[in-house]
């Protein structure tokens, strides 16, 4: 893909974007990956592949033990299909079975623990190590790329990422309510926000864009934009 900007401006840089469940992280820092040509790194998708294990192979989402041992001998590779990013967990593709609704309840506690977090992160490192990465998730601005060229923190209302977040699961045919979603969005959130490993937090440096009336498109653009002001002056 032809990258639409200065590529000595943009070589080797790391852009990271935070925000809780629902505020278009996922997709956002995709499109913006596309546009520059850089590697799309969703570390969230990392939590959910162990999460996945974790459910497959009977361990509680709270056994600390079990899944710190466990999560730095996990195989979890990203690759890109006929321009679709999949996840494979120890050689299997797991993009679709990451996103249950299973998986979702399970991923937060998972995450929690440290030795499942420092086994990621370690990870996600050495994957951006060269640069040239878009990364999202929780914790990239605050904890895994502290250093990072460009910090973006996405967000929107409870109601509105509970109305995202039921559209996917329609999608996938899974039935289920605005104010269901929306009471297991705020409980997420105070979670994610509360544990003691890494939260969920806008770092002073991270740059807030409110998604509640922006579509993905203009999302993206925001991003761009910041991206251009910010780093091609230099």
């Amino acid at each position: 893909m032809t990258r639409p900007y200065k590529l000595s401006a943009l070589e080797g840089k790391v852009i990271a974007i935070d925000g809780p469940a629902g505020s278009g992280k996922s997709t956002t820092a995709k499109m913006v990956a596309a546009r520059l040509g850089f590697t799309y790194l969703d570390t969230g998708a990392m939590y959910r592949a162990v999460a996945l294990f974790a459910i497959e192979n009977d361990i509680s989402p709270e056994d600390a033990r079990a899944l710190e041992a466990i999560a730095p001998r996990l195989v979890i590779e990203f690759k890109t299909e006929e321009e679709i990013n999949r996840v494979f967990l120890n050689g299997r593709d797991v993009t679709e079975a990451i996103r249950s609704p299973e998986v979702t309840s399970a991923v937060s506690p998972v995450s929690a623990h440290a030795g499942v977090r420092e086994a990621m992160v370690a990870r996600q490192r050495e994957i951006a190590r060269k640069g040239n990465v878009v990364a999202e998730g929780r914790d990239t601005t605050s904890v895994v790329f502290p250093e990072a060229d460009i910090k973006v923190y996405l967000d929107a209302s409870l109601k509105e990422r509970a109305r995202r977040r039921l559209i996917d699961f329609s999608r996938q045919g899974i039935d289920s309510t605005l104010e269901e979603q929306m009471a297991l969005l705020a409980k997420r959130d105070e979670f994610d926000s509360s544990r003691s490993n890494s939260p969920l937090t806008r770092t002073g440096d991270s740059i807030l864009i409110d998604t509640t009336n922006l579509n993905i498109e203009e999302q993206v653009d925001k991003i761009i934009k910041l991206i251009t002001v910010r780093l091609m002056k230099k």
